[in-house]
């Protein structure tokens, strides 16, 4: 019996199925309520909130993390941060704004949560079915992968053996783990940089192995969020940009081969810059090393590429996430260990396959999500209302190969694989709405389905004191 009930497919007409409840997954789901579409959202946690909430088993959080874009540029469409919070909120902080954002929208509704996608399946005609965690399989017009990039760790290979410990940053939660401990962190991305501040804090001793140098920003310039110092002026070409940047750099901050970092190998903006003022602090008292990329293990040591070595307790890959996507990876095309996707989100080969969050960018990450679930919801919309408006966006999907690099030449490395210049992208994203006949998304696009939700609230109330 039970056999023949996960053997039976339930048909969910033209509604749409979204994987996951974390930031990107909300902005799906406001955006297909927008538009009046027909959804069901899954999630494998008990709440919303995606990596952000520490209790989410495989979270990359960890108690000193803070957001890396500033407040008042970092929320949602229509939905801005409380001006009670810092300029860079903490993780708690953002937890509580994302699941107040899924409060105020009514998007909690169609959630069904503690409830793992386990596969993804395309079926002769086009349409998609999805099985559950406990064999339930539904199927759908469209599926919106919104899980994120950051769950499967990437553990890099290094010869020879170490009688220390060795871990993933996705480990890592407290500074107090370093208490007592010599100490090190491999890779400078902005976590890494974060963790090895903490390292700095508690640890005997403490080092960051860097395997190239990069180029720091510090979080305020002038006073002011260094983003929005960036955001307060017209948008300039790159060839006026950088020598602006790079001289207010090189005023704020000096040579920074001074503290034993390495001279970057690229132009600013070419790599994604390090938003850290605090390992710069570290380094200039002495709290922190740095060292070259690892070249073996040996026994109780590290042994670097430069020959020098270390007697170290403890080191934390701090080497980011492998983007994959196990319930439905074979039918995304990957390269670099990225997905290429139309504008970051729309499959070329499969037809109502999206992602949301598989880009990297110099922009905030939500009004991007926002952006991404709008576009693809507007299409959705076509389809049903008008299928031959759909059509050219069919053809683009299929052919539109943009440059959006916004006249940068990106480093060659995994990262940079899906690596987007936000104005450039959103310059293009607002020329084909306009192509389209799409609606701009503007920042009170939503404000009637925030109204019914508090007047359906309200309502609610009233029937309860009744």
């Amino acid at each position: 019996m039970a056999q023949e009930q996960t053997d039976q497919i339930i048909d969910c007409g033209n509604a749409v199925c979204v994987i996951g409840a974390g930031p990107g997954g909300l902005s799906a789901a406001r955006a297909l309520k927008g538009m009046r579409l027909a959804y069901e959202q899954f999630e494998r946690h008990s709440d919303v909130g995606g990596i952000w909430d520490m209790h989410n088993p495989g979270s990359p959080i960890y108690e000193s993390a803070h957001f890396i874009s500033s407040r008042d540029l970092s929320g949602f469409i229509g939905f801005p941060m409380p001006k009670s919070y810092p300029d860079y909120p903490t993780n708690q902080q953002i937890l509580s704004y994302v699941r107040s954002y899924a409060d105020a929208f009514g998007l909690r509704e169609a959630i069904r949560f503690n409830t793992p996608v386990r596969d993804v399946r395309k079926e002769q005609d086009g349409r998609w079915v999805v099985t559950l965690g406990d064999g339930a399989r539904r199927r759908y017009l469209a599926v919106i992968c919104a899980t994120g990039c950051n769950w499967d760790p990437n553990m890099p290979e290094i010869k020879g053996h170490f009688n220390g410990e060795i871990r993933h940053s996705v480990t890592f939660k407290s500074a107090d783990e370093f208490k007592g401990k010599r100490v090190m962190i491999v890779g400078a991305g902005n976590s890494g940089a974060d963790i090895a501040c903490d390292a700095a804090a508690r640890a005997d001793k403490a080092f960051i192995s860097m395997r190239r140098g990069y180029h720091f920003i510090p979080k305020h310039l002038f006073g002011l969020p260094a983003d929005q110092v960036g955001e307060s002026g017209p948008p300039l070409p790159i060839w006026i940009a950088r020598p602006i940047m790079s001289g207010l750099l090189k005023m704020f901050t000096g040579d920074l081969t001074r503290f034993g970092l390495p001279k970057p190998d690229h132009k600013l903006f070419e790599s994604h810059p390090l938003l850290n003022s605090q390992l710069l602090h570290n380094l200039q008292h002495g709290n922190i090393a740095v060292k070259p990329d690892i070249s073996h293990y040996d026994g109780d040591d590290v042994v670097f590429k430069d020959g020098s070595r270390e007697a170290l307790d403890l080191v934390i890959y701090a080497t980011g996430y492998k983007w994959s996507c196990k319930y439905a990876g074979e039918y995304f095309e990957w390269r670099g260990g990225r997905p290429q996707l139309y504008l970051s989100m729309f499959s070329r080969d499969h037809r109502n396959l999206f992602g949301i969050g598989y880009v990297e960018t110099n922009s905030s990450a939500y009004k991007l999500f926002d952006t991404e679930a709008f576009m693809i919801a507007a299409y959705l919309r076509d389809q049903l209302d008008n299928p031959g408006k759909a059509s050219p966006f069919d053809a683009l999907i299929a052919s539109d190969d943009p440059d959006l690099s916004g006249g940068l030449k990106f480093v060659k490395s995994q990262r940079h694989e899906v690596y987007l210049e936000a104005h450039a992208l959103k310059s293009y994203l607002k020329r084909l709405r306009k192509k389209m006949g799409w609606p701009e998304l503007s920042e009170s696009y939503y404000d009637n389905l925030r109204d019914s939700v508090a007047a359906s609230r309200s309502t609610a109330g009233l029937r309860a004191a009744a």
